[in-house]
């Protein structure tokens, strides 16, 4: 049989074709979007690529923005960096590139928005293609690169790299049986986020038509912070903060410089989970007035994307883990007196506790931990959902007990189930020996649901009810399930 071939307004890409159980489907993978972001074009704008002669072979993954230093990033899940100059790139899985008209799902990888990648195994399209929908996984520039001031040069590049993305989804889907009418897309952690933002961004507007954040972050840089930050980093090389002289540097010094600029964790344990919750990430998207007029929860409130369905997740014990080795040192210490430690109003604090009684008979560093996680994430995941009002929003909380983390859900635990790839590489690690497919089938299935047809299968957000779909097994639907953070909200 002859290799698949799609045929791209910059030229013909040959793929491969793949057989799960028995079901064929295609994947193209390393597909440039943009051109190299390399010599006149670094620190720039995401330009067009060259079209090229011939067919291109789309058998291998692409570089990537993420430059593995050999810890792998900060995630927990596989994210391979793969170096090369061309590194705005586009994988497409597809049930059958002779088709028409079917769903089309764009993922945002995470990764604190300086790691990720977008070539992981848990991000193959397989389970999606073996239901009809077209899945395109995109990378981004991170850290300065994508997100760094700089005096001469477009802020927010990164957030410029996903409306390319969606651009050339927009006019290049058809060509591997998708619609570009019935885009949806999607991301988890610092995807999460670019999720949110995006809904806020005018010139995103039509590129998507459905949306999915999966423990997304409402990060969101002033400029005078960014400013700021991109004048250490350029004094740091000793250069002035332009185009010109810090695209002269080697990508290795601004790499490092990057890392120098970045706010250091005080040896402190409880001090740098404090630190952790008040700094957020130091490269993110920036409100710049323009492309990013708003902080995502802002935009949100004053309508903006309305008209797009939208799932709000987050799993209950994000970062948790974070406290785990203060259990020796709190062991003595009141939980609301280490709540205060990280900084949380007096008057807060009881009511918190009233409302997290679960946790609390687990001690201090249990309850700092589930804080941590609620102030970070599940939080912004009932804020967000309430500033879009009447706009059509489903919530929902993974709750299901992983065993690899002594009975908590965690960050990234969501991820697996959501692509239903449970066999995928270093799944154990995170969720055990024995995942729960029957869960994977429900997440999963709510998600193609979703994507296909507009309705994940559970009652949309009111006011009222605040009806949330609780990913266990068996999931079940329970009014008010974000009560407990109900007093970080006011």
């Amino acid at each position: 049989m002859s290799a698949p071939v799609a045929l791209t307004r910059s030229g013909a890409v040959r793929g491969a074709w793949r057989d799960d159980a028995g079901r064929r489907s295609a994947a193209f993978l390393g597909i440039p979007f943009a051109a190299a972001p390399v010599g006149e074009l670094r620190f720039a704008a995401p330009a067009p690529h060259p079209a090229w002669e011939g067919e291109r072979d789309a058998t291998e993954f692409g570089a990537t923005p993420f430059r593995d230093d050999g810890t792998g990033g900060v995630t927990l899940i596989p994210e391979p960096g793969i170096v090369g100059d061309s590194t705005l790139n586009v994988n497409v899985f597809t049930p059958d590139p002779g088709a028409a008209g079917l769903p089309v799902l764009v993922y945002i990888h995470g990764g604190g928005y300086v790691s990720g990648s977008p070539s992981s195994s848990w991000y193959d399209g397989a389970a999606f293609n073996r239901d009809g929908i077209v899945t395109v996984s995109v990378s981004y520039r991170l850290g300065f690169d994508g997100f760094g001031w700089i005096e001469d040069a477009p802020h927010n590049r990164a957030v410029l790299d996903w409306i390319a993305a969606l651009e050339w989804v927009q006019g290049n889907i058809a060509a591997f049986g998708g619609d570009p009418e019935r885009v949806t897309i999607a991301g988890q952690s610092a995807g999460g986020g670019a999720v949110l933002t995006l809904l806020g961004v005018p010139r995103a507007r039509g590129l998507f038509h459905r949306a999915i954040s999966m423990s997304g972050v409402l990060s969101a840089t002033p400029l005078g912070r960014a400013e700021e930050l991109g004048r250490r980093l350029a004094a740091e090389l000793g250069v002035e903060p332009t185009r010109a002289a810090l695209a002269a540097l080697p990508e290795e010094r601004v790499l490092a410089a990057q890392k120098a600029v970045e706010p250091k964790l005080t040896a402190h344990p409880l001090a740098a989970v404090r630190q952790m919750i008040g700094d957020g990430v130091p490269w993110s998207p920036v409100i710049d007035g323009d492309l990013v007029p708003h902080a995502p929860l802002d935009a949100a409130a004053a309508g903006a994307s309305a008209d797009v369905p939208l799932i709000v997740s987050s799993v209950d014990d994000e970062f948790s883990m974070a406290t785990d080795r203060l259990q020796g040192a709190l062991r003595l210490i009141p939980a609301s007196a280490g709540l205060g430690l990280l900084g949380l109003a007096r008057d807060i604090r009881r009511p918190y506790l009233a409302a997290n009684v679960d946790v609390h008979a687990k001690g201090t560093a249990a309850v700092l931990g589930r804080y941590v996680s609620d102030a970070v994430f599940r939080s912004a995941a009932l804020a967000f959902t309430r500033a879009r009002g009447d706009a059509p929003t489903w919530l929902a909380r993974f709750t299901w007990p992983s065993p690899a983390f002594a009975g908590r859900a965690v960050h990234c635990l969501d991820v697996p189930f959501f692509f239903d790839c449970l066999d995928a590489e270093r799944i154990a690690h995170l969720a055990g020996d024995a995942p729960p497919q029957s869960l994977a089938d429900a997440l999963h299935g709510s998600a193609v649901a979703f994507i296909s047809g507009g309705d994940p299968g559970w009652e949309r957000w009111d006011a009222a009810s605040e009806p949330t779909r609780l990913w266990d097994v068996p999931p079940t639907v329970a009014p008010h399930a974000y009560a407990s953070v109900e007093p970080l909200l006011g």
